[in-house]
């Protein structure tokens, strides 16, 4: 249901598609969402003066601006959900989406019923941030030298401060929190995201690897990221790790 507890959620909808729009704006109000319609990057800005949407549903072509560039803008302004739908042919913009903020993607043409679930899924995800990390019920992880502090999300290895995306925290989070278990990579899209496909799969191998040089580069105590072709990935002690990575 789109409802919860009585409120309505607030959907902010980028498209300069207006029948696409007008479709989709009568589809989901009908569905107990409550529509707010632009068609450019622009008027998108100005509507943030007005609205905090619960969830923000995103074109990737628009004619004033990157879709892509505006996740990223739409992210660091109200951190509000976005969901990218669009009809791109370039397998790499999905990754490209996740990588710069956006919570899910969906390729057009998609049906209402798939765009709902979509957006219910983000929701409930938001109002339950503790179902993203279902470990974190000890407030310290710790690895070695590793720290993660879930009540400040900050990850250190000694007295160093890793600079992390939100992505890279949560993984490292998640793989802390099964220290030396070996985690699919399926395992933990479906942390992360909430669901696997193709394309979050290249997006959580960039993230990894990203998140393999920040750790490479922290003091000489901290862990090793591995990889386990065919397996997945996982966290160990330097101490115990083997010498060949």
């Amino acid at each position: 249901m789109a409802g919860t507890e009585g409120h309505n959620p607030n959907v902010l909808l980028i498209e300069d598609d207006l029948a696409l729009a007008s479709m989709l704006s009568d589809a989901l109000r009908a569905r107990g969402y409550t529509l707010w319609h632009v068609e450019c990057a622009g008027d998108a800005e100005s509507a943030l003066d007005q609205v905090r949407p619960d969830v923000i549903l995103l074109d990737l072509m628009l004619p004033d601006s990157n879709g892509l560039i505006m996740c990223a803008k739409l992210k660091a302004r109200v951190g509000t959900p976005v969901i990218i739908c669009s009809a791109t042919k370039r397998k790499e913009d999905a990754a490209l989406g996740f990588q710069l903020g956006a919570d899910d993607f969906l390729r057009k043409p998609f049906s209402l019923d798939e765009l709902q679930a979509r957006i219910d899924r983000t929701l409930s995800r938001r109002l339950a941030p503790q179902d993203d990390q279902p470990h974190v019920g000890n407030q310290v992880e710790r690895l070695g030298d590793l720290t993660i502090d879930n009540t400040r999300c900050v990850a250190t290895v000694g007295a160093e401060v890793l600079y992390l995306t939100p992505t890279e925290y949560k993984l490292l989070s998640a793989l802390a929190g099964h220290a030396n278990e070996v985690l699919s990579r399926h395992e933990l899209a479906e942390r992360i995201w909430g669901y696997a496909d193709d394309g979050v799969i290249r997006s959580l191998d960039v993230h990894m690897r990203r998140l393999r040089v920040k750790l490479s580069a922290a003091a000489d105590a901290g862990p090793y990221l591995l990889t386990r072709r065919g397996f997945g990935y996982q966290l160990v002690d330097k101490m115990d790790a083997a010498p060949a990575r």
